[in-house]
């Protein structure tokens, strides 16, 4: 067992495919010998070298058609970006190309390109370095979409985006980035493999990233007043592990979908259609479904704290159900 934070996980990840596989490589701004914006890259330039570690210009539309290239032509490529907003700008080159390419070609080539996405909300980072936009990705045919909680999480499911033939997005929640955490493992997570955090027998709490902390926040508050809640960390978005889902629906009859974006068009919406579709005979009650205002992300910090989901708000939803 050994202690990291949950951005050393991310590093650990990608240095071990580095170090095993030369084909695989970083790019990204800043991320060679500044270390990136958030410090995961730290020291992997003066390991790895400026070959392949590499610091792009600020055109994440170059950074995203740089991926492709290369992946298409045998490498494996991890592009960072500094903030998931920013991937707007690429977005023809990853929704167009990236996720097209595979299948358009009947198989002929393979498409193995990361895409790091710092994400979330929490820092004060306002309006445009703020957002969660997994569901814009989870919409596309082609893509697969990780976003880990925690260290061994984040190094497990690093090492099986590499290892994967299609390009996958993986998420990184900014607050969580020195967040400690137990590594037990250094092996592969297999995509689509979600994990019971905490068993209970009331409730589902279903949920990843940052608000896994928030729901095991609040399933000890709900214990205190009598009531059992599961927290699920899908942790894989897609694929997802349906069955999961269905084992901790069968089992408590109640679920809450909880995620960081806002509600209005969000993923949360689609764990929710999935349940109600193929879990209703199992439900006493309707699905709860929990995400941030349908606003942009305010810059002041108490207005950023009140737009954010949180324990309460599980709590209070929680307790609507009994």
């Amino acid at each position: 067992m050994k202690m990291m934070t949950y951005s050393e996980g991310i590093r650990e990840g990608m240095s071990i495919r580095m170090r095993e596989d030369p084909n695989v490589l970083l790019f990204g701004e800043d991320v060679g010998k500044f270390g990136g914006c958030f410090g995961v890259s730290m020291g992997m330039f003066d390991e790895f070298g400026p070959e392949r570690v590499r610091d792009t210009p600020i055109s994440e539309g170059a950074i995203i058609g740089c991926a492709v290239g290369a992946a298409a032509t045998g490498l494996r490529p991890i592009a960072e970006l500094m903030f998931c907003d920013f991937l707007t700008v690429g977005m023809d080159q990853l929704v167009n190309q990236a996720a097209k390419m595979r299948y358009m070609f009947g198989g002929k080539i393979s498409m193995p390109m990361v895409v790091r996405l710092p994400a979330g909300a929490g820092t004060g980072a306002a309006a445009q370095h703020s957002q969660s936009l997994e569901a814009w990705l989870t919409h596309v045919p082609g893509l697969k979409v990780v976003y880990p909680s925690c260290a061994e999480d984040a190094l497990g499911l690093m090492l099986s985006a590499i290892d994967d033939d299609n390009p996958v997005m993986y998420f990184e929640n900014k607050v969580l980035m020195g967040v400690k955490g137990e590594v037990n493992s250094l092996e592969p997570i297999p995509l689509g493999k979600g994990k019971v955090c905490r068993e209970g027998s009331d409730v589902s709490i279903i949920t990843y990233g940052k608000q896994v902390y928030d729901a095991l926040e609040a399933a000890e508050k709900l214990a205190a007043d009598g009531i059992s809640a599961e927290v699920i960390d899908l942790r894989s978005l897609y694929p997802l592990d349906k069955a999961l889902i269905g084992e901790t629906v069968s089992k408590t009859h109640h679920a809450i979908v909880v995620t960081e974006e806002v509600r209005r068009g969000g993923y949360g919406g689609e764990i929710s259609a999935i349940i109600g579709e193929e879990l209703f005979d199992y439900l006493d009650a309707p699905v709860a479904r929990i995400g941030a205002l349908d606003t942009p992300v305010p810059f002041a910090p108490v207005l950023e704290q009140y737009y954010m989901p949180n324990a309460a708000d599980i709590i209070s939803a929680a307790k609507k159900m009994f």
